[in-house]
């Protein structure tokens, strides 16, 4: 059965947005993005709320996006290969390829989803992703530490979420940032 892995940028505080709604304070390095590219190609398919599908879309829909940097060519192929369900009542239709909307997350289906995959699912979005570990679909959570304290915005996890988690991986990266692998304890 695949994992459903929740993978976050967010600031030492917690935070995945400030309260002006801007994250410009959690771009990875080069290093960083390069094992991000590395931990994301492991993922076939990528569940999104509407909102994180409208910030990733540039992935496939804007092409000086992938000419930054190695690392950002690398990631747009890997975005682009990957299959999208895009969890929204409101979108009318998707920009990009291997896209699907779903007009309300469905438990039972993510849940389908995984014991059918052949390759782990990720979550992208603080909100979906509380939906997912309400329902206790999420597997494992990777967190990226940028070193930032913002001081309030759209936190990375619920507020009344509660896991008992198990430290699997750690890396420190040359800009500050800090990666943290945790898996889910029963």
């Amino acid at each position: 059965m695949a994992q459903l892995i929740y993978s976050f940028i967010a600031s030492l505080d917690g935070y995945v947005e400030d309260a002006g709604g801007s994250f410009d304070w959690a771009t990875p390095s080069e290093e960083a993005h390069a094992f991000v590219n590395e931990l994301t190609a492991t993922a076939g398919t990528y569940l999104y709320g509407r909102r994180m599908y409208e910030t990733m879309v540039g992935w496939e829909t804007d092409p000086t996006l992938a000419e930054h940097s190695p690392a950002m060519r690398d990631f747009a192929a890997i975005w682009q290969a990957a299959d999208k369900v895009v969890y929204s009542s409101t979108l009318a239709d998707v920009p990009t390829r291997k896209t699907r909307i779903e007009r309300r997350f469905d438990a039972g289906e993510v849940r389908e989803l995984k014991a059918k995959s052949d390759s782990d699912l990720a979550v992208g979005g603080a909100e979906l992703a509380g939906h997912a570990f309400a329902a206790g679909l999420v597997d494992e959570l990777h967190a990226f530490l940028a070193p930032a304290v913002v001081g309030g915005g759209k936190r990375a996890l619920a507020d009344d979420l509660r896991l008992n988690l198990e430290l699997a991986d750690e890396r420190r990266f040359e800009n500050g940032m800090v990666y943290l692998r945790y898996g889910i304890r029963g």
